[in-house]
């Protein structure tokens, strides 16, 4: 009785700390919407039934119905891009892999029929790896921090989509804005130079003279050429990151243009180094040390020896008197460790841990001077765009203003007028620029915060033109 009593015991023991529970990845994934609040605004979810896809779908359809703020283009990606539910559906799978590892290993049931001239034995022997049951507390240590791995994983991964979702929609709306400027400055080319073509034909123009105004046309449609593709290459990025298809990438409106320069930047104190320890690479360098250290403890043991232990029970039928007997037993296998001594593997197991050492020093040595590069970048790209609005555009303004009455009075041509309209927008065009570079920014700088800086990728649309200012010189 306290034999048995005893056996239970184990078995529930063992059946406790295998009993590992399933990967809840709503659980998971609400964890990465408080941790990423500011990316997801909390709508991050995997869709796994036909309600939730059509819930999706509506909420895609009433985005679509409108100008698509940047806001608004986050929560299209989370609720419509396939590679968005793809990725969460690849995280899952790692936690649940990771979950896995944690496990006890199956026990393995072996039958056997031996027949010897009149004798029949049936052996069954029931057999588990001794090892494995003795390391599985160490093991389930593991499991558990890879899963947390995984889903600070999960956490970069989408602040990293997120980012550049706002970065492109930032491209397409500049590009778009760019291009009416453009299309501005090649109309006012094209003016100039039919005039000088006209003027040359009744002697009031020399032929240099016309062909300074036609080669500043021929430059302006090339760079309006330019400025129509970019357009077209911006807003694709754009549908691409969004996961539309091509009915809903026809339905895509976007604002005329970029939002207001907030009136304040952010202070240096909120992206200060104090907050370096929530940043997701640091916390996932450390997951990661304590990870190859554990892990390196636990193959220690492994590499040296392995043990399976089983329970035998035999049946032996003697056909010739009709009986039977049992026998009962118990197998130990150990391997040998005669050939290798796992010298190897320990060597490539410490290579490991100190490699794990050095990464997180290095990301928590690099975290502070990310923060610092990526705020200052923020800020010098609001300074420039704040400089261009509230001085270099208004001066322009002024300048073209005080043109057009020298222009009203005679004292200075047409071609002259033009060329300081062409300056003005060209002004306007640099202007937009740096509001663009601005807001990419911004949106580098958040994902720096958190600890998953991303590149501003920025291609700026020249917004200078040949020959701009130049008049024809009467």
């Amino acid at each position: 009785m306290h034999r048995n009593f005893r056996v239970s015991g184990l078995g529930a023991a063992v059946l406790l700390l295998a009993g590992c529970a399933s990967v809840n990845i709503d659980q998971a994934l609400q964890e990465t919407n408080q941790s990423t609040q500011d990316f997801t605004q909390g709508k991050l979810e995997l869709s796994r039934t036909e309600q939730q896809r059509q819930s999706r779908g509506q909420l895609s359809e009433r985005l679509l119905a409108k100008p698509l703020t940047m806001d608004d283009a986050v929560q299209l990606a989370l609720a419509n891009s396939s590679s968005m539910q793809a990725l969460v559906a690849q995280s899952w799978a790692d936690m649940a892999a990771a979950n896995q590892a944690g496990r006890i290993s199956n026990p393995v049931f072996t039958f056997e029929r031996i027949r010897a001239g009149d004798e029949l034995e049936l052996g069954r022997l029931l057999s588990i790896g001794l090892l494995d049951l003795l390391t599985l507390p160490q093991r389930l240590v593991i499991s558990r921090n890879q899963v947390a791995q995984a889903k600070v994983q999960l956490s970069g991964t989408v602040v990293e989509q997120v980012s550049q979702v706002r970065q492109a929609w930032v491209r397409a709306v500049a590009a778009h804005q760019l291009l009416q400027y453009a299309d501005q400055v090649n109309r006012s080319a094209q003016a100039s130079a039919e005039l000088a073509k006209r003027m040359q034909a009744v002697g009031n123009f020399t032929k240099l003279q016309r062909m300074r105004q036609h080669v500043f046309y021929a430059d302006a449609a090339a760079q309006l050429a330019s400025a129509q593709h970019a357009v077209t290459a911006a807003r694709e990025e754009l549908v691409r990151l969004l996961g539309l298809t091509d009915a809903q990438a026809i339905q895509l409106k976007l604002p005329d243009r970029l939002p207001d320069l907030p009136k304040e930047p952010k202070a240096a104190a909120d992206v200060s180094a104090s907050a370096l320890q929530q940043r997701i690479d640091v916390q996932l360098a450390r997951l990661q040390l304590d990870v190859a250290g554990k892990s390196q403890n636990l193959s220690l043991l492994n590499s040296l020896l392995d043990v399976e232990a089983g329970v035998r029970r035999d049946t032996v039928f003697d056909n010739h008197s009709g009986e039977k007997s049992h026998r009962r037993g118990y197998e130990l296998a150990i391997r040998l460790p005669i050939f290798d001594w796992g010298g190897a593997q320990r060597a490539g197991m410490n290579a490991q841990s100190l490699a794990a050492a050095n990464r997180y020093e290095s990301v928590v040595r690099s975290a502070a001077s990310q923060l610092r590069e990526s705020y200052s970048a923020y800020r010098t790209a609001y300074d420039l765009a704040r400089h261009y609005r509230d001085e270099i555009v208004p001066l322009r303004q002024v300048m073209a203003e005080e043109n057009v009455l020298r222009y009203n009075g005679m004292l200075i041509g047409v071609f002259e007028l033009l060329a300081d309209s062409r300056d003005q927008v060209t002004s306007v065009m640099q202007a937009i620029n740096a509001q663009q570079q601005f807001w990419l920014a911004d949106a580098g700088l958040a994902a720096s915060i958190i600890g998953k800086p991303v590149a501003m990728g920025a291609t700026p649309v020249s917004a200078s033109t040949a020959g701009g200012s130049e008049g024809p010189g009467h």
